[in-house]
C-alpha cells in the first residue's frame, strides 16, 4: 500500500504507528524526526504539531514491538532484523567467561583466597542492619485496632 497514493481521508483513519509501519516498509530505515515530518506532511497538519507531538511520537515508537531502534539511531521494522541470534551468542559467551573465572578462582591457593577478602574492620561498610530499621516497629493485635468482624 503506497501512502503517497492514498487519500487524506484514508490516511486520517490510520494511526501514527500504522503510517510509520508503511513508511518504513516503503522507504527503509529512518530517524524519528524524518518519520514524524513525513507523517505531518501526509496528514497536512500544522508545523507546530511537529514540535508539540514529537516526544509522544518517540514514546509511541519505543513501546511498539514492530519497530526496532538501530545503533545509528534510526528506526526499522523488527521483522528485518534477527536480534535473537545476537542475544544467544552473547549469553553463551558470558556463560563461558563465568565458567572460566570460576575455574581460575578454584585453583587459587587458600592463602590468596583469604587475602582477597576484607578484614571487616572498617566501619564504612554499606551493610544494612535490619534490626536498626525495625527498632521502632510496634506489633498490634486485632483487638487493639478495634476491628469488628
Amino acid at each position: 500500500m503506497k501512502l503517497s497514493k492514498m487519500k487524506k481521508e484514508d490516511l486520517e483513519l490510520l494511526s501514527n504507528k500504522d503510517i510509520t509501519y508503511y513508511l518504513l516498509e516503503e522507504d527503509g530505515k529512518s530517524n524519528t524526526a524524518d518519520l514524524f515530518k513525513k507523517i505531518v506532511q501526509l496528514l497536512e497538519l500544522p508545523a507546530s504539531t511537529f514540535e508539540e507531538k514529537i516526544g509522544d511520537y518517540y514514546t509511541l515508537l519505543t513501546t511498539d514491538k514492530r519497530f526496532i531502534m538501530l545503533e545509528d539511531g534510526c528506526w526499522d521494522l523488527r521483522s528485518r532484523h534477527t536480534s535473537d541470534k545476537v542475544l544467544k551468542v552473547s549469553i553463551e559467551d558470558e556463560e563461558e567467561e563465568d565458567t572460566e573465572e570460576l575455574k581460575e578462582d578454584s585453583i587459587l591457593p587458600d592463602e590468596m583466597i583469604e587475602d582477597s577478602y576484607d578484614s571487616g574492620d572498617e566501619e564504612e561498610d554499606d551493610y544494612d542492619d535490619t534490626e536498626e530499621d525495625l527498632k521502632d516497629l510496634v506489633v498490634v493485635d486485632e483487638d487493639e485496632l478495634g476491628l469488628e468482624e
